[in-house]
């Protein structure tokens, strides 16, 4: 992080300084009490259940630079008096982010966007010295943390958003400004706070008021709701399939294995030949094609987009294959919706042997949640999946009963992962390929412990 004074933080957020003349330098900011050394600046926040404010006395004493509360502490350390310290935190990153000149893409989308960051990550780390967004530090607290990992050494960056709630995309947008924006998709992820897809769109398309004069709006043209926007919106890249309405598109599609899949990305009229390893499925090629896209955009070599593709990892829980003595396991328990889970199941149905999907409840889609279960489950039957387990609770009983309804032969409902485990053995045999997959909350990484580890 570059430096910062304590006069910059007070302006930046309109706060009032106390203990100090403002020429104190900082080089780290931390919300975390726990990370603290004496170049730092703690950011007490406050949530539903905790009021990090009770810590400042803590951290003084292990001798931080500075702080910043929103009422007055009886104290000789350095601080700043705000209004609200999460809303400062916030306008210390807008502010930090306009201290350099380098590109920065923002990425959203219902479903793809974290893996579709990290492949630009990748792809961009090829020419240039990149910060990302690491983990799920996507939102209004980890985006600014983000931001803050920028420093002189920086060349580029790729910044990734999340939303669940119009008014979220505006507000980081204000914060990472972007050069570029990449959307993935319109799916029903939160769609019981947004009340529609037209919603989702409108919530996500926030992403273009703080995009730079001019910058591109590199868009998934595969998607139906996305394909709205041809006409409306200026500086539009379309990427996808389809030659004839998509700016970008792959063709020459190749299956390898589950471990190799080779396709061809059209660029502005150029043929580039890419690899993806351990990335099976064509949502993934999707994804790799967007992230193509972007480090065109950026002014990559056909030579550096094809090394960026070929080195991305899949990240922890996102389709991981695991081939154990008795099966091959895809784990993709990172989390879930109808769009991803459908996308999982498209990357086993066409598999040579046995295919199987374990599946748990995909959460926060609302009044149709249980039709969006059964329309999943009917999915799974009628795209060949030899045998369906429903594990949770109602929601995924109605994905069995779609799957039965589909035409599914072997179809399992099971109330709690235990009862499933006494059955294991039933149910799946040996070589069979697994798909696990379920929202976050349903914890179903702890099945792919058990199919692993037995």
């Amino acid at each position: 992080m570059k430096k910062l004074t304590l006069r910059e933080i007070g302006e930046s957020t309109g706060g009032k300084l106390f203990n100090t003349d403002g020429s104190l330098e900082i080089s780290r900011i931390s919300t975390d009490s726990r990370k603290i050394d004496n170049n730092t600046l703690f950011i007490p926040l406050i949530g539903e259940r905790f009021d990090a404010h009770k810590f400042i006395g803590d951290v003084v004493k292990k001798g931080t630079a500075a702080f910043i509360s929103d009422r007055k502490v009886d104290t000789k350390a350095p601080y700043v008096l705000v209004d609200d310290t999460t809303k400062a935190l916030g306008d210390i990153a807008a502010y930090y982010r306009s201290l350099f000149d380098i590109p920065v893409i923002g990425i959203t989308g219902s479903t793809g966007k974290t893996t579709t960051k990290e492949l630009t990550a990748a792809v961009l780390s090829a020419k240039y010295k990149v910060v990302k967004t690491e983990g799920n530090f996507n939102n209004h607290i980890g985006l600014p943390l983000t931001v803050f990992n920028i420093d002189e050494t920086t060349e580029a960056a790729v910044i990734e958003m999340g939303m669940n709630h119009f008014g979220e995309i505006s507000y980081l947008g204000k914060i990472a400004k972007p050069d570029a924006a990449l959307i993935t998709n319109i799916g029903v992820s939160h769609i019981e706070y947004l009340e529609s897809r037209e919603g989702i769109l409108k919530a996500k398309c926030e992403i273009f008021e703080s995009l730079k004069e001019g910058g591109a709006k590199i868009l998934n043209g595969e998607c139906d709701m996305l394909s709205t926007l041809r006409g409306k919106e200026e500086n539009t890249c379309f990427y996808g399939f389809d030659g004839g309405s998509c700016d970008v598109y792959a063709k020459d599609i190749e299956y390898v294995s589950l471990r190799e899949t080779r396709f061809t990305a059209v660029i502005k009229g150029e043929e580039i030949k890419l690899t993806l390893k351990d990335a099976p499925g064509k949502h993934m090629v999707l994804n790799a094609l967007g992230a193509a896209t972007a480090g065109s955009y950026f002014g990559l070599s056909p030579e550096e987009i094809q090394k960026g593709i070929s080195s991305f990892t899949p990240g922890d829980k996102r389709l991981n294959i695991i081939e154990t003595e008795r099966y091959t396991l895809i784990n993709d328990t990172y989390n879930a919706n109808p769009q991803s889970v459908k996308a999982g199941i498209d990357v086993i149905a066409p598999l040579q042997g046995r295919s199987a999907a374990v599946l748990g409840e995909m959460l926060e889609l609302g009044e149709n949640s249980p039709e969006y279960h059964r329309e999943v489950g009917e999915y799974a039957a009628k795209s060949g999946i030899d045998v369906i387990v429903g594990i949770g609770n109602e929601n995924v009983m109605q994905l069995t009963l779609g799957a039965s309804f589909g035409g599914a032969k072997k179809v399992f409902y099971y109330e709690n992962k235990e009862d499933f485990y006494k059955n294991i053995k039933k149910i799946l045999k040996k070589n069979d390929t697994v798909l696990i997959k379920a929202s976050r909350g349903a914890k179903f990484e702890e099945i792919t412990e058990k199919l692993n580890h037995g």
